[in-house]
């Protein structure tokens, strides 16, 4: 079907006829694991589920100043995430009958002693996790971006890596042009949506790198039979990526992650067509933008084919891939918030066929209860997205060896989410992460030979980062595990952050003498995820908040004729975090910061640690 329109945030998705996967067809409330669960477990393939985490992200830290309240994408949000990683194990090992009495009878002693002997685990979870199909891997793949040909494909430049060059002298003078300039950034970029320190490049190389092993992994698994290997994989990174284009960075976003593990599964594996499914609360304008130049060029070597005599047995012509795109996100927030005509146009545009694009937007709505969500919005509008990537591959070619799929997993549409991020209401129910894996993994089945690459985008309260990259990995993990959504319910989500909850002391808290077997091993899990902290800022003069305002950036020299619409950067958000609930990492490293900043004074001071809660109902 070729057709193209602009939607409204208020207009209702057209019905697609043929929904031979099932997808949008709704749950009951209160159950969010399969109807299929009543099937033997004989009859289901193993599905084996790796997730990577990549220690080398937590050194992309704000140094610009000792004020980090407008700050929200911080290091420390990754602790949290290895938090609803490590429930969701534990959760799936209680459901597989594979807890076992000692755990809840575990001594302080014993836990420690567990700890330290597993702290040095690098390339695999050695054993640790009991779950039949789970494994998790700390990372130390990386890249040079200088150096990398998916890096090259997606943001190098026919005149030279401009951009890629700068990013990294960027980084590199960051302390000294802040000393000199008051910012590490150029004049003219977004100053609390784009930081960087010395250490970011690390992170960022680090960050590509997992994701380039994730997608390695997961091609190889399936091109071999009855392979142990994982099919899908979460990847836990940041920075995140999807606001980055090819040359403009916005949005906490330097280099887009999935954009390049989608290039590097074309250039190394073959890959010839790619889904990317983005359920960010903010569109994807980077990765749209990256999206349309990739098909825009792979639709003109397409042409010009077609055009050219071909001699008699000449090998095929070597072409580009061809991406769908596909969003659900809030067309009133970031970077649509200031209603420029581009960026909505661009967060509101369907396109399918005409000129090679394949990209399908979809807005967010408010909902009055769970009912409506799933019934309604779920149903016919959200899961559309599913059908459209469906009708992409079915008009190239079908199922096939040469197909991948992404998810751009944000988690900050989440219900949990700072009430000033997702200050439209437009959000989603925490289980929405769970029956999105499912259906997408549903999809993967039947057009990629199961492939799938999450990879973690934005998210910023703890609580709904915990709890969305909990239910996401219980769905990213199939129907061969009861899941009840009770898992990430309010209640339990409470109990795990009193459990999880970061402490000098080695000594739990009285109110935690008698815990659930699952917190128990939750908190083991965790202590073998969270090995490494985030290091302290060194001690140096601090520089006054900046005041400038925003001003237009001006292109890099390019030359493209990707339309406006699709690649212009983004206006800052102006996004405020509020204070932090009660136990956030947040909390803990204002704590060391305050520590760096008392040495330079002459008199020492007494450090007082202040405890402050949000109000009520929120997280």
């Amino acid at each position: 079907m070729n057709s193209m329109s602009i939607q409204s945030a208020d207009s209702t998705s057209s019905t697609i006829e043929g929904d031979r996967l099932g997808i949008g067809t709704p749950l009951p409330i209160g159950q969010v694991s399969s109807e299929s669960e009543t099937l033997s477990s004989s009859s289901k393939v193993p599905i084996f589920v790796k997730m990577y985490i990549q220690d080398d992200c937590l050194g992309h830290r704000f140094i610009r100043s000792r004020d980090t309240s407008s700050i929200v994408e911080r290091p420390e949000r990754l602790r949290a995430v290895k938090i609803g990683l490590a429930a969701a194990i534990a959760r799936i090992e209680e459901a597989e009958g594979a807890l076992v009495p000692s755990d809840t009878n575990a001594s302080v002693e014993d836990e420690l002693t567990a700890a330290l002997s597993k702290m040095d685990i690098a390339a695999s979870d050695g054993g640790l996790i009991r779950a039949r199909s789970i494994s998790v891997t700390r990372s130390t793949a990386t890249v040079d971006l200088l150096d990398n040909p998916a890096v090259k494909y997606v943001h190098g430049d026919i005149d030279g890596d401009v951009y890629l060059q700068n990013l990294k002298a960027w980084a590199r003078d960051s302390e000294d042009n802040i000393t000199k300039k008051g910012s590490e950034m150029p004049e003219g970029m977004p100053p609390l949506d784009l930081y960087l320190c010395p250490s970011s490049i690390d992170a960022i190389q680090g960050a590509i790198g997992a994701v380039c092993q994730a997608v390695d992994t997961v091609i190889a698994s399936t091109r071999v039979d009855f392979s142990t290997d994982p099919q899908r994989a979460f990847v836990a990174v940041r920075p995140p990526g999807h606001h980055c284009g090819e040359d403009t960075p916005a949005g906490f976003c330097f280099v887009n992650n999935v954009a390049i593990g989608a290039a590097h599964a074309h250039l190394k594996h073959g890959i010839q067509r790619v889904v990317i499914l983005d359920i960010d609360l903010h569109h994807g304008n980077g990765t749209q933008s990256i999206v349309w130049q990739i098909n825009e060029e792979t639709y003109q070597q397409t042409l010009e084919s077609e055009q050219s005599p071909s001699e008699p047995n000449a090998p095929r012509p070597t072409r580009g891939p061809q991406i769908f795109y596909g969003s659900i996100h809030d067309v009133l927030s970031f970077p649509c918030e200031d209603g420029k005509a581009s960026f909505v146009q661009a967060a509101s545009t369907s396109i399918h066929g005409p000129h090679g694009q394949y990209i399908e937007n979809i807005h967010l709505q408010t909902y009055n209860s769970e009912a409506y969500f799933w019934d309604v919005l779920y149903k016919e509008r959200y899961s559309v997205m599913l059908k459209r990537a469906s009708q992409f591959l079915d008009s190239t070619g079908g199922p096939g060896d040469d197909v991948m799929v992404f998810i751009s997993c944000g988690f900050d549409a989440c219900e949990h989410e700072y009430p000033s991020m997702s200050r439209h209401n437009r959000k989603v129910p925490t289980s929405f992460y769970h029956r999105f894996a499912l259906d997408t993994c549903n999809f993967a089945d039947v057009y990629a030979r199961g492939r799938v690459v999450s990879v973690l985008e934005g998210g910023y309260s703890d609580r709904a980062l915990t709890s969305g990259a909990m239910a996401h990995i219980c769905g990213l993990i199939g129907e061969s595990v009861h899941v009840d959504e009770s898992w990430w319910d309010l209640e339990n989500l409470i109990k795990l952050e009193k459990a999880t909850k970061a402490r000098k002391s080695v000594h739990p808290s009285l109110g935690n003498a008698d815990p659930e077997p699952w917190l128990t091993r939750t908190s083991e899990l965790l202590s073998h995820l969270d090995v490494y902290r985030t290091p302290p800022q060194p001690s140096r003069s601090w520089v006054p908040p900046t005041s400038r305002t925003l001003r237009e950036r001006k292109k890099l020299s390019r030359n493209s004729s990707t339309p406006e619409v699709a690649s212009k950067p983004g206006k800052d958000a102006q996004m405020q975090m509020p204070v932090p609930m009660s136990g956030s990492p947040s909390i803990s490293a204002s704590a060391s910061e305050s520590e760096a900043v008392s040495r330079l004074t002459a008199k020492k001071l007494p450090r007082v640690i202040l405890h402050v809660r949000p109000p009520e109902g929120t997280s």
